[in-house]
């Protein structure tokens, strides 16, 4: 997503986290394997290092999107009342897998990797589609 948003030319406007629900892997770097499969699409992720989603980041962020439902209902439970966020799944911008949760590569080789790298490419192109609508409707248009 951070990558999309550099390309677009909106990283002055749209700002991209990621933390997980639990606090399992903090301060941890992304799994050798998605490292390398990332770097083969051009995304390095050797400076991304774990975060557990806090209180506040429902305040500070307008998305909180979870990758699985299982992920979705604890961001449900965690949400403060009034808070600004709007909750959902990552692939429910997808036109393939909309709906769908995100698998867990970890147990799936390297065909679990790149599927969930598609998956994540096509859901964040149409994430920022939307985020670029609501920042500048007059000039948004769909990406190829």
């Amino acid at each position: 997503m951070r990558h999309l948003v550099h390309q677009r030319g909106l990283s002055g406007r749209v700002r991209v986290a990621s933390a997980g629900t639990h606090d399992y892997h903090v301060g941890e770097a992304p799994d050798p394997r998605s490292q390398k499969h990332a770097a083969r699409r051009g995304y390095d992720l050797s400076a991304q290092r774990a975060a557990q989603v806090s209180r506040e980041d429902f305040h500070s962020y307008d998305y909180v999107l979870a990758m699985d439902r299982g992920h979705l209902r604890v961001l449900r439970s965690l949400q403060p009342q009034g808070s600004r966020a709007r909750l959902g799944l990552f692939l429910d911008a997808s036109a393939r897998w909309k709906g769908e949760d995100v698998p867990d590569p970890y147990y799936g080789g390297v065909a679990g990797f790149e599927q969930v790298l598609d998956m994540v490419e096509e859901a964040a192109a149409r994430w920022l589609d939307r985020i670029e609508a609501e920042l500048d409707p007059a000039r948004f248009k769909l990406q190829g």
